[in-house]
């Protein structure tokens, strides 16, 4: 169960979209590699390296388009120390070989270390927190995912950000999910794609006096 402010996800009652794992034979059947070095490793990491300061990512064929909810597990390969980062409700720049318009939520990331959140290409809304404890090569289980225009990322369960985007993208139009290494190693596994549905609560006070 994700408690959101106004909303609670019951994560097994989700319509699961996408769950399979990968291999090295699978990883060009359901993504696109966009710069760095990735492979899949013995133990079913997806591991990505890439050293310069750029979005090297692999991102999905599959298109997944309105309230979504993308799980994972993921850490950084020592003796990297930053940037655990996924794009949803994405799209790809082939002329500018780059990230184009797309939801990133990261940690431990905006060269400072924090827990937070962009809006590309313009990057004019961005969002972001210190006060999450990383460790560097431990995992971590990541939810990231939107409610209309209400985006959020939980962090082993525990609400890390949450953020009203004024202007949204059009999430019934953009829809490729991926995973980053920017300017570091990073590893993920076990991959869910999940339709939302929530039960809306009312945000109020019962009286304590």
């Amino acid at each position: 169960m994700l408690e959101l402010m106004s909303r609670t996800i019951y994560e097994d009652r989700l319509e699961v979209l996408y769950n399979r794992p990968l291999t090295n034979e699978s990883l060009p059947n359901d993504f696109e590699i966009k710069g760095g070095i990735w492979h899949v490793d013995e133990d079913g990491w997806l591991i990505g390296e890439n050293r310069e300061c750029s979005a090297a990512m692999v991102l999905s064929k599959a298109e997944y388009f309105g309230d979504i909810l993308v799980e994972f597990d993921a850490a950084t390969v020592l003796p990297a120390t930053r940037d655990i980062n996924v794009t949803f409700h994405g799209s790809w720049n082939e002329e500018k070989n780059s990230r184009d318009i797309a939801y990133v939520f990261g940690i431990e990331g905006w060269w400072k270390g924090y827990v937070g959140f962009e809006r590309s290409p313009d990057y004019r809304f961005v969002a972001n927190t210190k006060l999450f404890d990383f460790t560097p090569g431990k995992q971590y289980h990541v939810a990231v995912g939107n409610i209309s225009n209400d985006l959020f990322i939980f962090v082993n369960g525990v609400l890390a950000l949450e953020i009203r985007d004024p202007a949204p993208i059009d999430i019934n139009k953009y829809g490729r999910i991926g995973f980053e290494a920017f300017c570091t190693r990073v590893k993920y596994r076990n991959i869910k794609v999940k339709r939302i549905e929530s039960e809306y609560s009312k945000p109020g006070y019962i009286p304590e006096f």
